[in-house]
């Protein structure tokens, strides 16, 4: 069609650019995989793909694409039988490794011979043991076509790609919208909301446990951070525990667990005071932690697998991009022993 046609229409004039291209291509997620095989020479070869696809359920065909001058393609087009790994969302440094020219892939790793004798991957969602069909010729690629002849399946929650990046997948709550509109109100679609209702509906569970009853949150929190790392200093459990806030409720809480037999004092060689947890403190602290951890995975369970590995990866990245430097309880901060 000519330009002057064009001006007649609503058509623009079609334009393509290789860079936009690809970036189009990364807003797709997909899965991540590991395409393994054995080579003529006897010789273990795997590579990283995120083209894997499925194409038919009978006869059970998969797909997959291989560049025309990744340096395993002659192995991959000599094989009569190849691997693919779906990897679980654990596997992201093995993704990595199988993505990297030049290393040692299969050095450190337990491996089981397959079908052909090709190497077989573990801890993975799925694995699927193909046998060639098809080849074809793909513009910059070569495409694999396998019929699926064993599968092995785990319920784990697996690892997505999308915008150059490893992502996780979570399904969606029901009945509601995905990106719902912005609010103004403290209402259900208030982030602070979402984050204080989650945890009062947590601490609420996990305060109707017997060996909870007598302790306030401040105190459990003081308990569990001495039991990741004791005797610390007065000044910086404050600053861990209320942040900005009130210290001197954490020295009421400090007080309370001293008269409890919990908490013991002591000052250090300069004359900084510390405190630590006595024995009885640190096996009231682990009772306390364990039943946190079971009400957590209770909580969890509900959610799901996959949604809850999602979740924590979420919360994380809000505590790494809004982190204002506040120590975690593991940590030791500068100046004490």
């Amino acid at each position: 069609m000519s330009d002057a046609l064009l001006k007649g229409t609503n058509m623009h004039k079609p334009v393509f650019d290789s860079n936009e291209f690809r970036r189009s291509l990364g807003t797709f997620a997909t899965g991540v995989t590991i395409i393994t095989v054995r080579s003529p020479d006897g010789e273990p070869i795997g590579v990283t793909a995120n083209s894997f696809s499925s194409v038919s359920l009978d006869p059970p065909l998969v797909l997959w694409s291989l560049a025309k001058n990744a340096k395993s393609l002659p192995a991959f087009q000599a094989a009569e039988y190849f691997a693919i790994h779906i990897l679980s969302a654990e596997q992201e440094g093995l993704s990595n490794l199988f993505a990297s020219q030049g290393a040692d892939k299969f050095g450190n790793l337990n491996t089981e011979q397959g079908i052909g004798d090709t190497p077989l991957l573990d801890g993975c969602c799925t694995r699927m043991q193909c046998k060639v069909a098809h080849q074809y010729e793909g513009g910059d690629h070569i495409i694999f076509v396998g019929e699926v002849v064993d599968l092995v399946s785990n319920d784990l929650t697996p690892l997505v790609f999308q915008a150059g990046k490893y992502s996780l997948a979570a399904r969606k709550t029901d009945d509601t919208p995905l990106i719902s509109s912005s609010s103004s109100g403290f209402d259900e679609d208030f982030f602070g909301y979402l984050l204080w209702r989650a945890y009062f509906q947590f601490q609420s569970e996990v305060n109707k446990q017997a060996p909870f009853r007598g302790f306030t949150s401040l105190e459990f929190l003081i308990l569990v951070t001495l039991a990741h790392n004791n005797w610390r200093a007065v000044d910086t459990l404050c600053d861990m525990i209320v942040h900005d806030g009130d210290h001197d409720l954490v020295g009421q809480a400090l007080e309370s667990l001293v008269e409890k037999g919990l908490l013991q004092e002591k000052a250090d060689k300069n004359g900084f005071k510390l405190c630590g947890l006595s024995e009885t403190g640190n096996e009231k602290a682990l009772e306390l932690l364990t039943i946190a951890k079971s009400t957590e995975s209770t909580f969890l369970e509900r959610l799901g697998q996959k949604e809850s590995a999602a979740l924590k990866n979420l919360l994380k990245g809000f505590i790494v991009e809004t982190d204002t430097g506040i120590p975690h309880p593991w940590e030791r901060t500068e100046g004490e022993a």
